[in-house]
């Protein structure tokens, strides 16, 4: 698959061919299947490191239909004691409130970055991602329109920018490494663009969109 096809209408077209709003049932119930995260990686680390994903999470793949589209992506606070500093999607928790996962990934962009909703243009969900922090992520792709304009949340945001969804796409650029996690070696993508490091748990859900969108 080529640049110019990726950042053409194809990536839109074949993700709305591809993905769908209707919410995997393993989101909530822990005994139905859900194989992505670190789980597909290695299964029998989670047995070996004893974790376990139960909390319900999600986040928007906000991709900017540009004449190249770009996905947007955050600057997480250096302070928050989660993932601090790393870059990552807007979302969270889904509350009681949210009616639908979708609600709470727009609800989390318009939170933590000031995304309006009349920008965003649900396409689908991806695979629910299982985080070794306890998460059963559902990550929503959803096309943004240009022209919008963000509020940072201080408290959670340094920043938000933008990275062409061509490197995103392009299998050369994803590296896939290991690491000591409390002396157990964990596997993970990353996928280094610049001066920004995009790993972990947000390279892992790029690498499950780029799967889903351009695997066979």
């Amino acid at each position: 698959m080529d640049a110019v096809t990726i950042a053409g209408r194809d990536f839109f077209d074949r993700a709305r061919a591809r993905l769908s709003l209707d919410v995997p049932a393993a989101l909530n119930d822990l005994t139905a299947q859900a194989r992505r995260g670190d789980l597909d990686l290695d299964p029998d680390l989670w047995r070996r490191a004893g974790v376990s994903a139960t909390k319900p999470a999600a986040v928007l793949i906000p991709v900017v239909e540009r004449a190249e589209p770009t996905v947007l992506l955050t600057q997480r606070h250096a302070d928050l004691p989660s993932h601090p500093g790393q870059i990552a999607f807007p979302g969270g928790r889904i509350d009681k409130s949210d009616a639908n996962p979708l609600e709470a990934a727009l609800r989390e962009a318009d939170e933590e970055i000031g995304l309006a909703r009349d920008f965003v243009d649900p396409i689908g969900y991806l695979d629910i991602f299982l985080t070794f922090s306890g998460f059963r992520i559902l990550p929503t792709l959803a096309r943004v329109a240009p022209g919008y304009t963000l509020a940072l949340n201080a408290g959670e945001v340094t920043e938000a920018f933008e990275v062409p969804l061509a490197f995103l796409m392009t299998p050369a650029n994803h590296q896939f490494l290991k690491r000591d996690w409390k002396g157990i070696e964990r596997s993970y993508y990353a996928m280094p663009y610049r001066e920004r490091y995009i790993w972990g748990v947000t390279a892992g859900i790029v690498r499950n969109m780029y799967e889903r969108i351009y695997g066979e």
